[in-house]
């Protein structure tokens, strides 16, 4: 595949179980990928497969660690 430029809105959860192992295999193959994750998130974190970029939330990070 021809390496492209990709933006990620991802669901946290179980379907970015599933997004992560997809982002990573179009990483290997020279895409270039941003995820837009909440700055609070249970499941998105970081890789050196793709770039993130946040935004705020009306909640904590503590709160989410706390009550899930």
């Amino acid at each position: 595949a021809d390496g492209g430029k990709l933006l990620v809105v991802p669901q946290d959860g179980s379907h970015w179980l599933s997004m992560r192992m997809v982002l990573e295999k179009l990483w290997e193959k020279g895409h270039e990928i941003v995820a837009v994750v909440p700055d609070a998130a249970l499941l998105l974190k970081s890789s050196q497969s793709f770039t993130i970029k946040t935004y705020s939330v009306p909640y904590t990070q503590e709160y989410v660690d706390q009550y899930y």
